[in-house]
């Protein structure tokens, strides 16, 4: 047993101590040691009152300490607030109110209508939509309870560990999370399977980067590394109060009687995952809602689409004239009650009621008024919400099976998650991205590189192939690639094209094939299989290998299946580099405390050590890294690696031998959308190098806020005199279909903003690779000034430094006279941070938005929900907001449009949203095609809905004022009830269901469609107005022109003229035929389908009235035997209501011909090329059309390709002028 303890002891001494890698950011200095006579300095304002006791949570509550549980819930209601919250909702809506009042009203006796019929529709559209609302509510709630069950170990009692759901852990828990585990609060890294207490954490879900973070322990909580040493455990935490700062974090740790600083080194965050670490101790600090990421989310909000919130003014406007025509009426009725009813003997006047007493007239007028109110309810249609709920409902269920949109490798569908903004997707302005999980796959592949001014890779990248297949498409005139329906680089049948660049040069660009080595899509036999020793420049090609192989932080992970090592690098340039190397025949395999090791296979296989004297990192304002190493000679080498404007300016003369060449190759790279970096080295002297060294151990060991100043300083000393070796271009691995997706929505006039917690370097190629950002693009980067130097008012210098630089921008943007030009917006968490307060932020969205492309980088989700609502409140547009991550919760709740990613870190997003999708190339489609149709369908249901309502509305009042204001209706109470619930319904759901202005393979093809939802085209206020007198002008036909065919004359051969009924029956019928004509016009997509409900709607009318009239009299009233007896038979009957409905849908045909005749819109051209089957018969002009198809764009693949096809025809064009050719 001590052998066993003696073993495993060493073992543990052998382990490394990875942290002595890192120089800043990760570099450990010695814990502070306060005396403890006072523990709270630093600690004494409100804000840091927080006190936890560690390994005793329940002595929270006995000393009055309420923190909230594990417990979290991202729902709208709760069982409390279920029924106030959603009847709340219910009756925000105007109408809901109105109804509400109505069958209030409706039981008393002045009501025109029994109560039945005003309260059961209200009911049963309260009731449809509530239950729509606990369901969607119900899914949020169920993913909640997934996380909430979760379970960890957490330390019980006398070193027992037991698991426990993640909801039950408390303030003070001790817990262990093992690998590949989510921390399931806010920890105190305590220690770890590492010897020095270091963990990797990945914060994909925080921050939305990939590459791993180093944690490191206090020295002093070192021994508390197995279950049993928690046995006696006990200290006191006294820290900040819970906010949302994520990079941030203040506090001290007591124990033993002495008090040790804390930072943010030592906090491991909710939904950030421990990786390549056994397991590591922790303290829950914050739990629940108290965690920073919960922190960063914001409450799930209630939206509501842009048309739904048009339609309370659409229907604050018909109840101004409901109330109108009502006054009307109750005038007219005093009037007639005080002068008509005294001369009216058959009316009794002298045993009238207080509703109509000849007396008291103005009485009289006021129990009119709301008998009128009542009965013209019918300019405010209820069952429209009913109808909208099941359209919107059936719309997410074409959603959600939809095929094109279905992810075979995960299996997950596209899912709408609430169906109250399907037409919100046809209005979207602006997208507002996450980067990591949702534009990226976070793979890199080595493709090209330049070697002493000679460019290696024959392999092309998306770009050049995008190029050459579309100039290839001109010269041969086949369809161009933008009519393709998905991404042509990856379904073209034909993977080659061969096209002349210059005279007398061809390229053949071929389409790669899937790499089979992940992170290398390098071809070039030059290189490949030792080659490279035949080339001049072998000297500097080994060194340039030795860079990449030996310049890195990565760590080697041997993989026994496939027998090579992978690497676990900080970020995947790194990683794509060390590939690179091996593949080259310099393989990275072991690292120690002090060196790496490196096999060498060419040109003599040996293993080479490398004594790792200094490392200085990477960071966003160094933007380089370099290491000093020793090899086995003695001799002290600089290797770096950074941005080529940073090295370049720090070349020797000497070192500049191939800075001509190597710039030429990076621009060629550039235009190629590759990523690149350039290498560098120098040789040093020991005593040079001794020298330098003791400055930076100097500057290492300085305690205070100039210690990161003074290492950068000293580190800017030794990269000097540099001597370039050459670059590398890497090629950044989108998700697929990414540029095809964010082509086609900038073609659709979309703007695309990124938010991401990445470092600004690595959202600047994204943008690059995505086509976000091009060559040529003018960047305007926007970020805080070096405060150093600077004593007084720091903030307020910063303040107006960034201003200053908003206006100086503003004001280029504003005197820039080159109309193609295009600017870039890229902007640090930092410097948001102020241009988001209130004085500075619109200033800001000005700028923002008058630039074609917006990068915010290194943001936190609390600035990424800000930027979200500063674009939705300032611009007044509809936003969409899409992210994969925990870190894009706040900005998709924030968006009127919230997109989750269903991807496989997490389904916080997915939670939180709207919609969700697998990958985001299929926001194209969501988009274009289902948003477009959603869109264009509630605005034609909307509009055809208040048609026929006030068609059939006003013909009340106008028979109400024809008889003396006496409140009578004409109609039957059975028809008015069956207008809008059976007899009109089915074919406007049918409108809202399945109309298609074009099919979705024309949609993809024509993007400038979409434009029609953004520009309102089908719900201005102009159309508005158009479907309002479309209705005004049908109710004035219907009513007056029956009115004069049966007001004095027969309508039955034995010289029966007509009564109440006869009339309000015949009216009603011309009223039935006149609307479901008038939505069959409307209808561009006619089925089968819409034929038979349209017909069948107007037949159910007939057969009702049949049946009705075969009822007792008792229940059918005058309506006894109408059909079969009285109209049947009589040709006045048939022949006005075909003469009612021809008369009533002519001026909507003429306009409808006119407009398609003289102002066609887009969609009536391309049907009429459908219908003619252009795109057949002449794919010449179906090419043409659907090229033009597109709004004008900066960005993009379009945009980009444009430009490189511009700069190919300059080549041409020049070689054709030096050859003396006269084109």
């Amino acid at each position: 047993m001590i052998r066993a303890e003696k073993i495993r002891e060493k073992l543990r001494r052998e382990k490394l101590r990875w942290s002595k890698l890192y120089t800043f950011s990760c570099s450990r200095a010695n814990p502070e040691l306060i005396d403890s006579v006072d523990p709270l300095i630093g600690l004494q304002c409100p804000s840091f009152s927080r006190k936890v006791h560690c390994n005793q949570p329940s002595l929270h509550c006995r000393k009055h300490l309420h923190y909230p549980s594990n417990y979290i819930s991202t729902t709208k209601y709760n069982i409390i607030t279920f029924l106030p919250k959603a009847i709340f909702e219910q009756f925000r809506r105007v109408a809901n109110l109105y109804f509400l009042l109505a069958a209030i009203l409706s039981l008393t006796p002045i009501a025109p209508f029994s109560a039945v019929n005003m309260i059961a529709p209200l009911t049963f559209v309260v009731g449809l939509s509530m239950a729509k609302e606990a369901m969607e509510d119900w899914r949020r709630f169920t993913q909640d309870m997934k996380i909430n069950k979760r379970k960890v170990c957490a330390h019980k009692e006398d070193g027992n560990f037991r698991y426990k759901k993640w909801h039950r852990i408390l303030v003070g828990d001790v817990v262990k999370v093992e690998k590949d585990q989510f921390f399931p609060a806010d920890l105190l890294l305590l220690s770890s399977s590492y010897e020095d207490g270091i963990c990797y954490v990945e914060t994909m879900n925080l921050d939305g980067e990939t590459n791993l973070k180093v944690k490191r322990a206090l020295d002093v909580t070192l021994p508390f590394d197995n279950e049993n040493s928690f046995k006696d455990f006990c200290a006191t935490i006294r820290c900040e109060d819970p906010n949302p700062s994520l990079y941030t974090f203040v506090g001290n740790l007591e124990y033993e009687k002495q008090v040790y600083s804390l930072d943010p080194n030592q906090i491991l965050l909710r939904d950030s995952k421990l990786r390549n670490t056994s397991y590591i101790f922790g303290v829950a600090v914050f739990t629940g809602h108290d965690s920073k990421v919960l922190q960063n989310s914001t409450e799930s909000p209630s939206k509501r689409s842009s048309i739904e919130k048009k339609m309370d003014y659409i229907i604050y406007i018909h109840f101004t004239l409901l109330v109108l025509i009502s006054l009307i009426s109750s005038i007219g009725f005093a009037v007639y009650t005080k002068f008509g009813i005294p001369n009216w003997w058959y009316l009794q006047p002298e045993k009238a009621s207080t509703l109509y007493n000849p007396s008291m007239p103005t009485l009289s007028g006021i129990f009119h008024l709301v008998t009128a109110l009542i009965l013209y309810g019918y300019l405010i249609p209820v069952s429209l919400y009913v109808s909208i709920e099941v359209v919107k409902v059936l719309q997410a269920m074409f959603i959600n099976q939809d095929i094109q949109m279905y992810d075979e490798e995960t299996g997950k569908p596209a899912q709408a998650r609430t169906s109250n903004l399907n037409e919100e997707l046809g209005q979207v302005d602006i997208i507002l991205s996450d980067k990591t999980g949702t534009l990226t796959c976070n793979q890199m592949d080595f493709l090209k590189c330049s070697i002493a001014g000679v460019s290696y890779g024959v392999g092309s990248s998306e770009v050049e192939m995008a190029a050459a297949k579309h100039i290839a498409s001109e010269i041969s005139g086949s369809p161009s690639w933008n009519c393709f329906p998905a991404d042509y680089w990856d379904n073209n049948e034909d993977d080659s094209s061969i096209i002349e660049l210059e005279g007398g040069i061809t390229r053949k660009i071929e389409k790669d094939p899937i790499p089979k080595i992940k992170g290398f899509s390098f071809k070039d036999d030059r290189l490949l299989q030792g080659n490279w020793v035949q080339e001049p420049n072998d000297g500097a090609i080994i060194m340039f290998f030795r860079v990449l192989s030996v310049c890195h932080t990565a760590i080697p992970e041997h993989d026994e299946e496939t027998g090579n090592f992978t690497y676990e690098a900080e970020s995947p340039d790194e990683g794509a580099f060390l590939v690179a190397a091996r593949e080259f025949g310099f393989e990275f395999y072991r690292r120690t405390q002090s060196s790496v090791f490196i096999r060498e296979s060419y040109p003599n296989p040996s293993e080479r050590e490398f004594k790792i004297l200094n490392l200085m990192e990477f960071n966003s304002e160094r933007k380089r890294m370099s290491v000093i190493v020793q090899d086995e000679t003695g001799q002290i080498i600089l290797l770096c690696k950074g941005a080529d404007s940073i090295i370049f300016d720090r070349l020797s003369k000497n070192g500049k031998m191939y800075e001509a060449d190597t710039m030429k190759h990076l621009n060629e790279f550039g235009e190629a959308g590759l990523r690149s970096l350039a290498l560098a080295y120098k040789v040093l002297d020991e005593s040079e190098y001794s020298t330098w060294n003791k400055e930076f151990l100097r500057a290492k060991a300085v305690i205070g806020p100039d210690r990161d100043a003074q290492l950068e300083h000293v580190a800017d000393m030794m990269e000097q005199e540099l001597i370039l070796i050459g670059a590398t271009a890497v090629e950044d691995k989108l998700q697929k279909g990414v540029p095809h997706c964010i082509d086609k929505l900038a073609q659709a006039g979309l703007k695309i903003w990124v938010l991401t917690g990445d470092k600004m370097e690595t959202a600047i190629n994204i943008g690059y690779s995505c086509s976000l950002l091009r060559q040529g693009m003018k960047q305007i980067s926007i970020s805080i000034m070096n405060t150093d130097f600077i004593e007084l008012d720091a903030r307020k210098t910063i303040k107006d430094n960034i201003s200053l630089q908003i206006t100086n921008a503003s004001q280029m943007i504003k005197l820039e006279k080159d109309p193609h030009a295009a600017f870039a917006l890229i902007i640090d968490g930092k410097a948001l941070s102020y241009a988001l307060e209130d004085d500075m932020k619109h200033h800001f969205l000005g700028l923002a938005v008058d630039c074609a492309s917006v990068i915010c980088c290194r943001v936190s989700p609390k600035q990424k929900a800000l930027v979200t609502r500063l674009v939705k409140e300032g611009t007044g547009k509809t936003t969409l907001a899409i992210g994969d991550g925990a870190n894009d919760v706040g900005m998709i709740q924030e968006a009127d449009i919230g997109v989750g990613i269903s991807g496989v870190e997490g389904m916080q997003a997915v939670m939180a949203s709207d919609f969700s999708i697998a990958q985001f190339h299929w926001l194209e489609r969501l988009l274009v095609v289902h948003g477009h149709w959603c869109y264009k369908r509630i605005a034609q249901m909307v509009c055809y809905f208040f048609y026929k309502n006030i068609a059939f509305g006003l013909t009340l009042f106008y028979f109400e004022a024809y008889t003396g204001f006496s409140g009578q209706s004409v109609y039957d109470d059975w028809y008015t009830i069956l207008f809008n619930i059976i007899l009109t319904s089915l074919p406007v759901i049918l409108l809202g269901v399945f109309e298609q202005d074009v099919s979705s393979e024309v949609c993809l093809q024509f993007p400038a469609l979409y434009q029609q939802g953004p520009n309102n085209l089908f719900f201005n206020w102009s159309r508005i107005i158009a479907w309002t007198a479309n209705g005004l002008y049908s109710s004035l036909v219907l009513f007056f022109i029956n009115i004069s065919i049966f007001y004095d004359q027969a309508f039955q051969s034995e010289g029966r003229t007509a009564d109440m009924a006869t009339m309000g029956t015949t009216m009603f019928t011309c009223i039935i035929w006149a609307v479901n004509l008038q939505i069959a016009l409307t209808m561009s997509h006619l089925t089968w389908i819409q034929h038979l409900f349209v017909w069948v709607s107007i037949g159910t009318w007939y057969v009702f009235l049949s049946c009705y009239g075969l009822m007792s009299p008792f229940i059918s009233g005058n309506a006894f035997h109408i059909l079969i007896e009285s109209l049947g038979p009589a040709p006045t009957y048939w022949l006005t209501t075909f003469f009612m409905a021809v008369a009533c849908n002519i001026p909507y045909f003429v306009q409808l011909s006119y407009q398609r005749l003289f102002h066609p819109l887009d969609h009536h051209v391309i049907q009429e090329m459908k219908y003619f089957k252009k795109d057949i018969t002449d794919e010449c002009m179906w090419t043409r059309e659907s090229s033009k198809a597109r709004q004008e764009t900066k960005i993009g693949f379009t945009a980009r390709v444009d430009a490189k096809i511009r700069q190919l025809k300059g080549k041409l064009q020049k070689k054709v002028s030096s050859l003396g050719v006269i084109p």
